[in-house]
């Protein structure tokens, strides 16, 4: 590490740029009424943050790509953190006084006491408080570019959105402008170097979520905010412990300190809050209840900030839990949580629902690698949670436009799209195709994530990511033969998507694409400097030899269907009338009954609700999950008493 030279003075100056200039954009989004110009702010500081990130990132390249500590005196901004502190807990205990949900003040409340009783009572050694390193700034990278173009996208879906849905209060100010709050906490959150600053971010997260995800303010957005508050809370108490225990055993905060040390309690507590994070069983159902939220934010939650806060922190933590009980557990847990997340997709009709689920899921195969912590599993979860951002943002956006076009975000209602609403189907096709379909990235990642857990030896993930992995293609290939079907629309569907949403959806299709294409370069020089940094030395999981010729097989992949479309596109469109129990209308759709009466015909997908339900194994999983942490915590707690 290094403190400050020549570049220092440049980084100092950037860092509290990037995350001033969301924050600044939040207040002009804020308090502009006016659509037309309030859409030209966000344009113009998603181009600044993007500007903003691509400066910091070359001029940590330009000084020799070693990781920077930066800052060691701020009183003045510890002063200011601690304010808004006291702001966020009477925040809380406002609203959970108000729905008469009382008991959730007690956890702000009680990690915010415990958080200001260590700052004021046990000495800390001097200490830095922001890092710069290759990690860090592909978090701010996915932030400020995923994030960027999330911002973009929902200026015009949220003008759509509330044509749709004429008896919700149109605040779309106050929206727009917590998410790019939410984008501010997210840089200070990747860039801290100590634990105080990291959770003073991971707060304020948690809160700007529960008023996201409560925008509607009907009964169930109401209920599913204040589930995503008090389990979010509870990853923050927990987090509140880890500062206490650190304080009380090291004297130091420092994160670089804490993995060094690997103490289990703390540690512990710190994968408890990664854990609630990243909506890991038991407490995944705040992630279901997020969709009702417009789309943005569901888009943002779960690509560019909200759940990759808690991977990013059990990413750092890695190193500290190979062959520890932690680490045992925490890759149990994620495991658990893909196989059995993947299984209750398959029941969803509900497309974003089944984002939901495969968001879960996929998170927890990026934590099941963190939790084993060697280079080669830490390097297949680097590569699953790019791909993921990319991917799962632009099927969030597709979704969200395509709810606006056509009423619903049924996935039986998609039949047909690739004929009803093209540019839209394509969207989502090449999002679908992303995270499933070989040669994919996703599909890569997973495999060298297979490949690390057979080689650790370790055959329970050996056995969760075969079936998951097989249950994710059901659910991804059902959805992916609706678009498709050659289906003639018995009327119009007009597609009210406004151009800023398809330039953000074009430009994600776009680095999708090309991550995919890339792939040797991704893994040369972004993902191998990041598990050096975090191990002190790295392992080719894949040869060049074996990246290149996966590129060769997407770009065969990417051709055949490029050549398909063009010919398919000159080529005359005569629907073939099939036989419907009556006399076929013309559109293989409807059909004229033995009464003369027009019936319509349904075409269904498989969802095997009574054996892989919500309600069928939502419960299970979640008591099994729980009982895993409890009994390890006792543990945990037995040897610090011992």
């Amino acid at each position: 590490m290094k403190t400050i030279k020549t570049m220092g003075g440049c980084l100092l100056f950037l860092i509290p740029v990037l995350a001033g200039i969301p924050l600044v954009g939040a207040a002009l989004i804020f308090l502009i009424q006016d659509a037309r110009l309030r859409g030209f702010v966000i344009y113009g500081t998603v181009a600044l943050m993007m500007l903003a990130c691509l400066g910091l990132t070359g001029a940590w390249i330009l000084d020799g790509s070693t990781p920077w500590l930066l800052y060691t005196h701020t009183e003045l901004m510890d002063h200011l953190m601690q304010g808004i502190e006291i702001l966020l807990m009477a925040f809380i205990i406002y609203m959970s006084f108000k729905y008469k949900r009382r008991w959730v003040s007690i956890l702000s409340i009680l990690q915010t006491g415990l958080a200001f009783w260590v700052e004021y009572s046990y000495p800390l050694q001097e200490a830095t408080h922001t890092q710069v390193d290759s990690l860090a700034l592909l978090m701010c990278v996915i932030c400020a570019f995923i994030g960027g173009l999330i911002g973009i996208y929902s200026v015009g879906y949220m003008k759509s959105y509330h044509e749709k849905h004429r008896g919700v209060i149109d605040r779309s100010s106050t929206f727009l402008a917590l998410l790019f709050v939410f984008m501010s906490a997210m840089f200070g959150l990747v860039l801290s170097s100590n634990l105080i600053w990291m959770y003073f971010f991971w707060e304020v997260t948690s809160v700007i979520s529960f008023l996201l995800i409560g925008y509607t303010r009907t009964e169930e957005a109401i209920e599913n905010s204040f589930r995503a508050l008090w389990m979010n809370l509870l990853g923050g108490f927990g987090f509140a412990v880890a500062i206490w225990l650190c304080a009380m055993w090291n004297h130091s905060v420092q994160m670089d300190q804490i993995v060094s040390s690997a103490n289990p309690m703390i540690i512990g507590m710190l994968c408890l809050a990664g854990l609630t994070k990243s909506a890991q069983l038991p407490f995944s159902t705040w992630l279901f209840g997020a969709m009702v939220a417009p789309t943005p934010s569901s888009a943002l939650l779960h690509s560019a900030t909200m759940v990759k806060a808690g991977v990013y922190l059990l990413i750092r933590l890695a190193p500290a839990l190979n062959g520890t009980i932690c680490g045992a557990i925490v890759s149990f847990i994620g495991g658990f949580t893909f196989i059995m997340t993947s299984l209750m997709a398959i029941a969803q009709n509900d497309a974003k629902k089944v984002l939901a689920f495969s968001t879960i899921s996929n998170l927890g195969l990026i934590v099941a690698c963190a939790g084993i912590g060697v280079e080669q599993t830490v390097w297949a979860a680097i590569f699953l949670m790019i791909f993921h951002s990319s991917s799962k943002s632009m099927l969030f956006e597709a979704v969200g436009a395509t709810e606006n076009s056509i009423g619903s975000r049924d996935i039986e209602r998609m039949h047909g799209l690739i004929l009803r609403l093209p540019k839209l189907a394509y969207v989502m096709g090449i999002g679908i195709a992303g995270m499933y379909l070989a040669p994919f990235g996703m599909l890569i990642s997973k495999w060298v994530a297979l490949k690390a857990f057979v080689d650790s030896g370790n055959v329970l993930l050996v056995i969760c990511i075969a079936f998951g992995s097989a249950s994710t293609m059901f659910y991804w290939t059902k959805w992916l033969g609706k678009l498709i079907a050659m289906h003639k629309p018995h009327t119009p569907d007009p597609d009210i998507t406004r151009k800023d949403e398809y330039f953000s959806m074009a430009v994600l299709c776009v680095i999708t694409i090309l991550l995919c294409l890339l792939f040797p370069l991704l893994a040369g020089y972004v993902v191998n400097p990041i598990v050096l940094s975090l191990f002190g030395a790295t392992t080719d999981v894949l040869s060049m030899s074996e990246l290149t010729t996966m590129v060769i097989m997407v770009c065969s992949v990417l051709i055949v269907p490029a050549m398909m479309f063009l010919i398919t596109r000159m080529a005359p469109r005569d629907i073939v009338p099939i036989y419907m129990n009556g006399i076929n209308v013309g559109d293989n759709s409807h059909f004229i009954d033995s009464f003369g009466e027009e019936k319509k015909l349904h075409l269904s997908n498989w969802y095997l609700r009574f054996d892989f339900g919500r309600r069928r194994l939502l419960k299970p999983s979640q008591i099994v999950a729980a009982s895993v942490l409890i009994v390890t915590f006792a543990i945990l707690l037995g040897g610090v008493l011992a």
